[in-house]
């Protein structure tokens, strides 16, 4: 079966790759749908990110869903036909983080698409693949397969929301709307947050986040002094959400949050310098908050019920093919939000 395959920044390629045989506990899949994340573009544009880089070809992608083909003998009552999102997280369950329920840290992850470590996890930008029944949750009828491949990065959305506490009542600055930014604004008002305001430098992501409830939108690319309204009184945020990556949207958010307010970073950029005496000053808390486990099942919940609309943050659905173009819509910002990729 095909798959895409990145070799190098810029090289990706459509390549016959084999499907594994189906393990007891295990399923195969046909991938109706994934979706491009930013991650898959820093290995399509730069070869990696950080310190991590391309050093083999590897198999894109990891924000997926597919209708199951084949259920394994010990297939925990799942059967062929049935609709699923897949989690692309697999801890290993043992190690200490692990068993301290910390498997986003899991001391031996195997993520899909991502190389972090050698031989790299292939991922699942592939017509086929073969999951362990843990990572399979089912989609409701009433929900597009698109939407259920958004399951992961709602996800990240979720998490984050958790690692700020409570967010009833709570007034929320959101930096930085691309997908990640745009879903957090959706977690945050199921979190109960009554105020979101949202910042970006580019229009078209402020329109998706306004479309998916964010209260007000600042371009601080045309206003650079969008925000200092907020900054009466040591300031007017309870909560930042840091979805950018950049040093000078989470700088420029201290003015406005409030004492004691806490700080979730989220985006992945480059190392920063931060204002540290600002910090003790005006006691924050700040929070890391990488990746998800248990989440996942939450948002597929969340997606089955209706209870959250992703519709509104997709862009395009293209062809797995046509997977240049693809790539090339999803990482310009001021025309798409979420590029998905069809592998029927």
């Amino acid at each position: 079966m095909e798959a895409l395959v990145i070799h190098s920044a810029g090289d990706l390629r459509v390549e016959d790759v084999p499907t594994p045989d189906v393990g007891a506990k295990q399923l195969r899949v046909r991938v109706r749908c994934g979706g491009i994340c930013g991650s898959d573009l820093h290995y399509f544009q730069h070869g990696g990110f950080g310190t991590v880089r391309i050093k083999e070809p590897m198999v894109l992608g990891h924000e997926v869903a597919g209708v199951i083909e084949e259920v394994g003998t010990d297939g925990d009552d799942f059967s062929p036909g049935e609709r699923i999102a897949i989690s692309p997280s697999r801890p290993c369950g043992l190690c200490r983080y692990c068993q301290q329920g910390l498997q986003n840290h899991c001391l031996d992850m195997r993520y899909y698409g991502s190389a972090m470590r050698t031989p790299h996890v292939q991922g699942a930008f592939r017509q086929q693949i073969v999951v362990d029944t843990t990572q399979a949750y089912r989609l409701a009828d009433s929900v597009s397969d698109g939407e259920g491949s958004m399951a992961e990065p709602l996800s990240v959305a979720l998490h984050a929301v958790r690692r700020a506490g409570s967010l009833i009542g709570k007034n929320v600055l959101v930096t930085g709307c691309g997908p990640i930014g745009a879903m957090i604004v959706i977690a945050a008002r199921r979190a109960g947050a009554t105020t979101i305001v949202v910042t970006d430098m580019v229009a078209q992501p402020l329109r998706s986040a306004a479309k998916v409830g964010a209260d007000e939108t600042i371009n601080v690319a045309e206003q650079p002094d969008g925000l200092a309204k907020f900054s009466a009184d040591k300031g007017s945020f309870d909560v930042l959400f840091e979805a950018s990556g950049n040093e000078r949207a989470l700088r420029s958010a201290f003015d406005v949050l409030r004492p004691r307010g806490v700080i979730v970073q989220v985006g992945l950029g480059g190392e920063m310098n931060i204002p540290i005496n600002t910090i003790v000053a005006k006691e924050f808390d700040l929070r890391g908050a990488f990746r998800f486990h248990e989440e996942f099942e939450t948002a597929v919940a969340l997606i089955n019920k209706g209870l959250v609309d992703l519709k509104p943050l997709i862009s395009a659905t293209l062809p797995y093919r046509d997977a240049s173009r693809a790539f090339a819509l999803a990482a310009d910002r001021s025309q798409a939000m979420k590029v998905l990729l069809s592998f029927e």
